[in-house]
């Protein structure tokens, strides 16, 4: 094969994976968010955004580049390997990408849950009450979840507040399964009381 011919074939190859990506799953949009399977522009925004040690305080602390990038591919690979996954926030007004949240249940973990991360400078907008609310619709509705929980570090006093927001309590303890191992409250509510409240 020609380097020519081997450029084409990679480009192709290219465009065909940037389409899968953004196929993987639904996108869905709130008053203010566009909520969307993760897609390779955004690891710029996701890398800050777990090198920032404030934002990532709660989870699992901040990381390096490498390590985000791993994170994210995770994130991205749940689409394929479970049928869902977190979606990448992107707020509507900026086009810009806010966080990522939705559902999300690897192995071993302690049920079926709708988590989020906002980026810093997106905060006090109410933006991951307004995501997860559509994303326990979409998990609730789709993948015929009968219970969303939230895994919330004992000292995080905001998620904690989202989570209220969203008619969750917290319903037991548990602790993350390895690497994690952190012992964290579990916050949630069953299908038929998010749709009473809904």
């Amino acid at each position: 094969m020609g380097l020519q011919t081997h450029g084409e074939a990679w480009r192709h190859h290219a465009k065909r994976a940037k389409v899968g990506a953004m196929s993987l799953g639904p996108t869905l949009e709130t008053a203010r968010l566009i909520l969307r399977p993760i897609a390779p522009e955004d690891f710029e925004p996701w890398a800050a955004f777990a090198a920032d040690e404030e934002a990532a305080r709660f989870l699992g602390g901040p990381q390096p580049r490498e390590v985000a990038w791993r994170s994210m591919s995770t994130m991205a690979g749940s689409w394929v390997i479970r049928g869902f996954g977190m979606f990448s926030v992107i707020e509507k007004e900026s086009g810009r990408w806010a966080g990522r949240l939705g559902p999300w249940r690897p192995e071993g973990w302690p049920g079926t849950e709708v988590g989020w991360g906002v980026a810093r400078e997106f905060w006090g907008r109410g933006y991951a009450p307004e995501g997860a609310a559509a994303a326990i619709d979409w998990a609730f509705d789709q993948l015929g979840w009968t219970e969303v929980i939230h895994c919330i570090d004992p000292g995080n006093v905001n998620s904690q507040g989202v989570a209220r927001k969203l008619g969750s309590t917290i319903l037991r303890h548990a602790v993350l399964p390895p690497p994690i191992n952190d012992s964290v409250d579990i916050w949630g509510q069953t299908r038929e009381q998010w749709r009473t409240r809904r």
